[in-house]
């Protein structure tokens, strides 16, 4: 469909690189540029609001249910749309960038749905963007086949998940594409270019286009991604309503907004993921400089916390009672080589998914092929051969805003292990990351960028409230870019460094890692993994 220029163009000031030209064509930015026209001045206002939140919870303001959106909650009548094609069956669902290795496997790996995920998993190096999109154009025209270097074989099974896209978070810029001078927001970048592209072959393939949407912190956020999908589907006459999202509820002032938003996206939603690592960097990013949110090592709180079930608990009772689909969180396990530490970490998977299944989810993420049939026998054993349980609208949960943020009975100073371990996550993530790489195993676990934030929030929350010192973090600093510099030569050590102090010891904490204007400048001269 033909689409008129809008008022100003997108540059590509990227470096060019093999196929760009399919993805970068003059229609898809001009799309863009319609979505940025369109969209760009709201994006900036939600941020302010962000912003103003924050301020208030800093202060001392009440953490409550808004009364102003009490009549929404209240409504028992309205509902979210009916499961698209595809997305009614998401007992398992798999998770990584959007990678070409990593995107045969996953689409391969039985799981019902793949999240490609252009946010926490990847670092955003433009070939890694624009790559991305690649895999994803291909993945859908069924050409991404390939044989490597040393003879291993790549190939789509007849049957493949359904791809649901994880654009960018409203906070990030792609700094590579400009419209007037200045960067286009990250998300409208993401979900613009895979939307232009391959919405209507989705479509043609039996599917459609859907998207997790991330980071969402207020209802506001939720009603803008909706305008954006009304747009989009205007702009390139598709109906109203093809699209779906699953939103992440991993930010603490939207768990007190879980019906709010899907009311906002209901005739686009897919229900919600309780985005569990995130959620806890929001709640230190938000409540960490008060005593009584010590939270302890990252290992000691687990999904049984009080709060994190209050929080899971109320997830899916919100889900149900408005027919959508409730999701469980990553289980980030990586299997090793070692055969007791792999049935060690199978068994601890096992155990998380069952506690998932009989809460009432409908399914869950995994991080590894191999952790899908476990995932997929737990909630095969509750389901049976029922697409989902939304028949369980969880009448018997009750959750307060005070329960959410109930983190006394496991608040605790860390261990000198957790402090150690927290700064070796925290340098070796950032070191792949500059190197272009966004999931990295370590120790067992597959980090991203959700996890790094962890590590290194902890970090920041232990030497504000007086449980660890400056010196002594200093001293395991020095340890861990030492031993990171004999394992890897290559580690550009003074930029880990640079990166580390500025998000884990300074004294007013980031946001967000990947916001911090030094590292933003990084990502330009990190293209390529060397």
């Amino acid at each position: 469909m033909s689409i008129s220029a809008p008022t100003s163009q997108v540059q590509v000031l990227g470096t060019p690189g093999d196929r760009h030209d399919e993805i970068l064509t003059p229609e898809a930015l001009e799309f863009v540029g319609h979505l940025v026209e369109a969209f760009a001045d709201r994006r900036l206002e939600i941020l302010k609001e962000r912003r103003r939140v924050a301020d208030r919870l800093a202060s001392g303001s009440p953490f409550e249910f808004s009364l102003a959106t009490a009549a929404i909650r209240a409504d028992t009548s309205w509902r979210v749309a009916p499961p698209a094609p595809g997305l009614d069956d998401r007992r398992v669902e798999i998770t990584g960038p959007p990678e070409r290795r990593m995107a045969v496997n996953a689409l391969n790996s039985g799981a019902q749905v793949w999240m490609a995920d252009f946010e926490d998993a990847t670092s955003p190096t433009w070939s890694n963007i624009i790559g991305g999109q690649l895999t994803l154009l291909d993945a859908i025209e069924r050409r991404i086949d390939f044989t490597t270097p040393e003879g291993k074989r790549y190939r789509l099974a007849e049957e493949v998940a359904t791809i649901v896209v994880r654009p960018r978070g409203w906070h990030l810029l792609e700094e590579h594409l400009i419209i007037d001078g200045r960067p286009v927001p990250a998300a409208l970048v993401d979900f613009g270019l895979y939307f232009f592209h391959c919405a209507q072959r989705q479509i043609d393939a039996g599917r459609g286009p859907y998207f997790y949407l991330p980071k969402l912190e207020h209802r506001d956020e939720a009603r803008l991604w909706n305008d954006v999908f009304v747009h989009a589907q205007e702009l390139l006459g598709i109906p109203r309503g093809t699209i779906r999202a699953t939103v992440l509820i991993e930010t603490i002032t939207a768990a007190v907004a879980m019906e709010e938003i899907l009311y906002e996206l209901r005739e686009h939603s897919s229900g919600l993921n309780a985005g569990r690592w995130d959620y806890l960097f929001s709640l230190i990013k938000t409540f960490g400089h008060r005593t009584d949110f010590l939270l302890p090592d990252r290992v000691q709180v687990t999904m049984t916390a009080p709060f994190l079930r209050a929080y899971t608990e109320l997830l899916v009772r919100t889900c149900h009672q408005r027919g959508a689909h409730a999701i469980g969180g990553m289980s980030a396990h990586v299997p090793g080589k070692d055969a007791d530490a792999h049935q060690a970490a199978l068994a601890k998977v096992r155990l998380d998914k069952e506690r998932e299944a009989e809460d009432g989810f409908d399914g869950s993420w995994v991080a590894h092929p191999d952790l899908v049939p476990v995932c997929r026998e737990v909630f095969d054993g509750v389901l049976g051969t029922r697409p989902h349980q939304m028949e369980r609208t969880r009448e018997d949960v009750d959750v307060t805003a005070a329960q959410l943020l109930a983190v006394r009975r496991i608040s605790a100073p860390p261990t000198p292990e957790g402090v150690r371990t927290n700064v070796a996550v925290a340098l070796r993530y950032f070191a792949a990351w500059l190197r272009g790489q966004g999931a990295v195993a370590l120790y067992g676990l597959m980090e991203d960028a959700a996890t790094a934030e962890i590590a290194r929030v902890q970090i920041w929350q232990w030497l504000r409230l007086g449980a660890v010192d400056r010196e002594t973090v200093s001293e395991l600093l020095d340890d861990e870019l030492a031993a990171l510099g004999a394992e890897y030569p290559w580690a550009p050590l003074d930029d880990i460094r640079a990166v580390f102090e500025r998000n884990a010891l300074a004294r007013e904490l980031p946001a967000f890692f990947t916001t911090d204007a030094y590292t933003r400048h990084l990502v330009h001269l990190s293209e390529e993994p060397s």
